[in-house]
């Protein structure tokens, strides 16, 4: 059996819904999934300093919970905190950007991203660059009206996300759709054969790089840029975090 840990890194209970349905209706036979909010932070990460709030909600999570999984994943595009947490945790992790980016290089030459707001877009091509990936980005395109939930958004806003799909395709050049973000969660599964190339989300993928590196058992980090931080002194820290970092139990 394979556990798997996802943690919104929002406070949206909403989201996290869609991301745990998407999840388990992905997973393979014998996998378990469980999705964590994050505790404190803000509805929807659009900016570098919310995903600094983010990735700090998801280190606390992930350091309270992730002994008793598998393979943890950061289910917000734009993966927040996702290297750090690569450095600290003793299991495989991985995030819905990193995810969907590969599974769409497996499927076509150059990807163009679907986000949900037009501000996101710096950071999400900020995280590409981090990827090594920006040679193959076709364009990044995104929604130009507030959202009034951020639960609703793809009943909301389907029709304009497919519009933006298809304008990638006929005007970027786009091989493969990424889907940006939680809030759109198994759309890519329902647009299935409306749009003419293929279309893919991060949660979906996310789950199964995630069981994949859990069956390929490569091991752990000791070396290298991803080796575990050295131990040193701390102040002020919560209990979980402290005792990662003291590589403790």
């Amino acid at each position: 059996m394979t556990r798997l840990l996802l943690i919104n890194p929002n406070i949206s209970d909403s989201v996290s819904e869609l991301i745990g349905a998407e999840a388990r209706r992905t997973a393979a036979p014998g996998t378990t999934v469980e999705v964590l909010t994050a505790p404190f932070g803000v509805a929807y990460i659009e900016t570098r300093f919310e995903a600094l709030i983010g990735a700090y909600a998801a280190a606390q999570l992930a350091a309270e919970h992730h002994a008793r999984f598998d393979a943890v994943i950061v289910a917000a595009f734009g993966d927040p905190g996702l290297p750090a947490l690569r450095e600290a945790l003793p299991c495989p992790v991985t995030g819905l950007t990193e995810a969907a980016l590969a599974s769409a290089c497996l499927l076509g030459h150059r990807f163009s991203i679907v986000a949900i707001s037009q501000r996101i877009r710096a950071w999400y091509r900020e995280t590409v660059h981090g990827y090594g990936l920006e040679g193959r980005l076709a364009s990044i395109r995104g929604l130009d009206e507030p959202l009034a939930d951020i639960g609703t958004v793809q009943g909301d806003q389907g029709e304009r996300l497919v519009a933006l799909a298809e304008r990638c395709v006929a005007e970027d050049g786009a091989d493969v759709i990424v889907l940006a973000g939680a809030p759109l969660a198994g759309l890519a599964r329902t647009l299935r054969g409306r749009l003419p190339v293929p279309c893919v989300d991060g949660v979906s993928s996310a789950v199964r790089h995630a069981e994949t590196l859990v069956a390929l058992q490569p091991g752990a980090a000791r070396a290298g840029s991803f080796a575990p931080p050295p131990v040193k002194p701390h102040r002020g820290l919560p209990p979980a975090i402290a005792r990662l970092l003291d590589r403790k139990p």
